[in-house]
């Protein structure tokens, strides 16, 4: 059998009330702690904002039923508005082109002789470009894109009598409208390509070829390009 003296008694009691005590505390700080929700994840920004201005150069090949067909190659200036966490992009673009979009045919005409006279007609675009809205969907380096605006463009026309060594041209600058998209993409924050389709469609003029004024009509063509630009951050 154990024995304690008093004293030893009180003590042992002593004790273990206190940690009983202590015990019952901590057990009910920890049923009243509250739970806390963590909060919500902060909206992100798009990774790409397409915002600023814009250089490039681009090139590619046209065609049309009574322009004929050809290459060109120019540059392009614009800037472009994206407003933060929108994926809307709005833009303006400026380009222009040196080009060679040749057309050639010949027929026999009457010319006062007598007799039928073969008569070669030569048109040649020498240079275009536009300015133009645009307005496209960012998906972080993607961008797709219409566009759409005012177009001119340079063309020279050439009527030759070959049995008569004749030859006669004249020139005009047209003017009309273009509408197309495209797609472009960021390889690195400064630096995009694109591709882009173009309609453009140019009002008649009256051309001087051998003392006549002829109404040439419009001039349609279709254009695909490619480039590239550089973003100024």
């Amino acid at each position: 059998m154990f024995n304690f003296r008093g004293q030893e008694m009180k003590q042992l009691l002593l004790a273990g009330v206190a940690l009983s005590v202590a015990t019952a505390a901590s057990a009910a700080d920890m049923q009243a702690r509250p739970y806390t929700k963590a909060p919500p994840p902060a909206l992100v920004s798009p990774a790409y904002n397409w915002s600023g201005f814009y250089v490039g150069a681009m090139g590619g090949y046209g065609w049309g039923t009574d322009a004929g067909s050809g290459g060109f190659g120019g540059g392009t200036v614009g800037y472009n508005w994206q407003f933060p966490g929108s994926q809307f992009v709005f833009g303006i673009e400026v380009d222009a082109a040196a080009a060679s979009i040749k057309d050639s045919f010949t027929e026999d005409v009457d010319v006062g002789v007598g007799a039928l006279t073969p008569l070669r007609q030569d048109s040649k675009i020498n240079s275009f470009g536009s300015v133009t809205g645009r307005a496209g969907f960012a998906m972080d380096a993607v961008l797709l894109y219409a566009k759409g605006g005012f177009a001119w463009g340079n063309n020279k026309t050439t009527f030759t009598l070959p049995e008569f060594g004749v030859s006669n041209s004249d020139s005009h600058t047209h003017t009309g409208y273009a509408i197309g998209g495209g797609l472009e993409y960021l390889f690195t924050p400064n630096w995009s390509a694109k591709a882009e389709y173009m309609f453009t469609s140019l009002g008649s003029e009256n051309y001087n070829l051998l003392g006549e004024q002829l109404a040439s009509g419009n001039i349609d063509f279709h254009t695909i390009k490619v480039g590239v630009n550089y973003h100024f951050r």
